[in-house]
């Protein structure tokens, strides 16, 4: 069968038919939180992407219907019926007593509790439906208690000796066990604890009395009260030599170049400055963002730079290092720890809102969770003037001292709210006013580096980056600089533009030799989906390494690839374990109660939406494998790679199930996309 141009190549053989089949709109998959998304387009509009297979060409109203993100996607929690006291659940002593809105009845709670659930092994599976068969051998009920499985395992308990789910864990089996007044009592392995402390558990933990302060807006932060005032006494200075006869109150601060936006108060130097001064956007509102494309919002005036004398930073010598981009809602710490294991070198947690950290968000604060295994990791931060940032920066340097490597400012964010509040893209065309942003947070970071991810410019046909990177490395003292090679108004309707990221490579370079300034590494971003293409370009662009983001959410395991330097024709077995090995990653991180679980599921199937885009090269006619190709329908070379490369929704959720138990009648998972829900006519058909 012919196959259109920019179709992805598979062999005549697994062919189902040669018309492509729907594709997703990938402004979800890169700094995007959005939870509906307007404005996605369906497979006749939109030349990117690949897809699973299919079974019969759609009516013009069916691809109509499926056009589009599902919006409002809600995810509630999934709790036990009886809900069961955290402290209790650990054996130890509720200090609130009968106030405790929680039960605290143990055999209440375990006569009602679920039966436990055992994740299988991989030489379990078969890779013929129904792919995992019950293995009596495998599963043994206790002779008293019947809810427990007294051969499963918890991957809590392996990981570090203790479970902190205690009875409210779904694999209680593995670390319960009667007593002789014939109750459970909870098992710890005090060995392993000891050895694994430093290798499990999660870093960057903020404390309670921190997130106290900063809800009550009494959070200290010295150094940016002192680099705030400096910034007003220059910018008043300014003022009175352009405008000479106006008069100056100096107890009041000047608002416009302060806080780069005319509407907005200054902070007064005599107090706090922790007070967020931007437009709120909160992570749960940032989840709903409607996606709009196209976008050309006016951009801010520019205003004077501050000179400053830098203190000195660690150096970044990452050369040759492979980087896992970091990815809003599907970059989560499991996801992570994943692809490290696959062989990412740096790390970055999920973009965090100045405004947000500066409120005490427990969720924001949450994202700068760290992993041990993560040996580089930085935290991303987005706002849009000096008074939010640099007393976030400041922030995260007293609380997270040496377990930060590097903090990223997000200078590339096209979404159009986080655009609009003058954050994100929006600050490619404010240069002045980055500057003072950078100038502080470099100077309230102390010697941790400050990194940028930026696009090539606002507007299409207008890139600027070439002008900002020399100033962000050699002006800024910007420890890395990361370009993406599309604009803000191209999202990803067209490829990455490596060509121009050399020109910004070489402008870069030319000014560091010019001014004798030490190198700093510069990644360059987009498209990058095979180890052959990851060294040409490299080769050719003279970028110091590739920012690898879709690519790493279809298939992780390209950071091996890349390392080895081959094309992987992983198998369908293969991949099903490093799905759960994630299952057992997001157990870890959330939780092996129910709603451990489940959020679990939920994450699994955000991932498996990325995931079942990947057509095995196995199947290809030629090589490497190209991320803009569209796939044809295809069927795998075996029932279980068909599985895999299932588009439905449903689908992901029977994966899920495999190795986190059947899916809660109350628990459902809605897809980003349309293409995807579940029942669609051209999964069905």
């Amino acid at each position: 069968m012919a196959l259109l141009p920019g179709t992805a190549p598979v062999k005549a053989e697994f062919l189902l038919h040669a018309a492509p089949t729907s594709v997703p709109d990938d402004d979800a998959a890169e700094g995007s939180t959005s939870h509906t998304q307007k404005g996605a387009k369906g497979p006749e509009d939109d030349p990117r992407g690949a897809g699973g297979p299919s079974r019969r060409k759609m009516t013009k109203e069916q691809k109509k219907a499926q056009r589009g993100a599902n919006k409002g996607r809600r995810f509630g929690k999934i709790r036990d019926d009886l809900d069961l006291c955290y402290k209790v659940a650990m054996g130890e002593v509720c200090e609130f007593g009968e106030q405790c809105r929680f039960l605290h009845d143990v055999k209440e709670y375990l006569a009602a509790k679920p039966h436990d659930l055992r994740i299988p092994e991989l030489d379990e599976f078969s890779t013929s439906a129904p792919f995992l068969s019950e293995n009596l051998e495998r599963n043994e009920t206790h002779p008293e208690f019947a809810f427990l499985n007294t051969k499963t395992r918890c991957p809590n308990f392996d990981e570090s000796g203790e479970c902190k789910h205690g009875f409210k864990c779904r694999f209680l089996g593995a670390h319960a066990r009667k007593t002789e007044s014939g109750d459970l009592e909870l098992v710890t392995d005090s060995d392993k604890k000891a050895q694994t402390v430093l290798t499990t558990s999660e870093l960057n933990y903020i404390g309670p009395d921190a997130l106290k302060l900063l809800r009550m807006k009494k959070y200290e932060t010295p150094i940016t009260k002192a680099y705030l005032k400096e910034v007003q006494a220059a910018n008043q200075n300014e003022n009175q030599k352009e405008t000479p006869t106006k008069t100056i109150d100096s107890s009041k601060p000047d608002q416009d170049e302060v806080m780069g936006d005319s509407a907005e108060q200054a902070p007064d130097p005599a107090q706090p400055v922790d007070t967020p001064l931007e437009p709120e956007i909160s992570q749960t509102a940032l989840h709903k963002i409607a996606e709009q494309t196209g976008d050309t919002t006016a951009s801010q005036e520019d205003t004077p730079d501050v000179p400053m004398r830098f203190a000195e930073k660690k150096r970044l010598h990452w050369s040759g290092k492979t980087y896992l981009a970091p990815l809003t809602t599907v970059g989560n710490l499991p996801f992570r720890r994943l692809c490290v294991g696959l062989g990412a070198d740096i790390t970055c947690g999920e973009m965090g809102l100045a405004t947000s950290f500066l409120t005490g968000s427990k969720e924001e604060w949450s994202l700068v969770r760290r992993h041990p295994s993560e040996g580089i990791f930085g935290i991303q931060v987005t706002g849009n003037k000096p008074s939010t940032l640099v007393p976030t920066a400041e922030i995260i340097a007293k609380e997270f001292t040496g377990n930060v490597d590097f903090v990223d400012v997000n200078c590339g964010c096209p979404i159009d709210l986080v655009f609009r509040s003058g954050s994100g893209s929006a600050l490619l065309d404010a240069p002045g006013k980055l500057g003072k942003i950078l100038i502080g947070m470099n100077k309230a970071l102390g010697e941790i580096p400050l990194t940028v991810k930026l696009r090539t410019g606002v507007k299409d046909g207008r890139n600027t980056a070439h002008k900002l990177m020399p100033r962000l490395s050699c002006e800024w003292n910007v420890g890395c600089l990361t370009l993406h090679g599309r604009t803000r108004q191209q999202r990803y309707t067209r490829t990455a533009d490596w060509d121009y990221i050399k020109t910004c490579v070489d402008a870069v370079r030319a000014q560091e030799a010019e001014e004798d300034c030490p190198p700093v590494p510069i990644f360059g971003g987009g498209d990058c989906f095979s180890s052959e293409g990851y060294w040409s370009t490299i080769e050719q662009s003279g970028v110091d390494g590739i920012m690898i983001g879709r690519g790493a959410l279809i298939k992780p395991w390209i950071f091996t690839e890349i390392k080895e330097h081959r094309e992987w024709d992983i198998s369908a077995r293969e991949r099903l374990d490093l799905i759960r090995k994630y299952a057992e990653y997001g157990i870890n991180h959330f939780g092996s109660d129910t709603a451990g679980i489940n959020t679990t599921r939920r994450y699994l199937c955000e991932a498996l939406s990325f995931q079942y885009r990947y057509v095995p090269i196995g199947l290809l006619e030629t090589l490497p494998g190209r991320i803009n190709d569209r796939a044809p329908a295809f069927r795998g070379r075996d029932e279980l790679e068909t599985l895999l490369a299932s588009g439905d929704s449903a689908d992901w959720v029977k994966i899920s199930e495999m190795f986190l138990g059947p899916a809660p009648e109350a628990w459902s998972f809605m897809p980003k996309h349309k293409s995807n829900a579940y029942g669609n006519e051209e999964s069905q058909g």
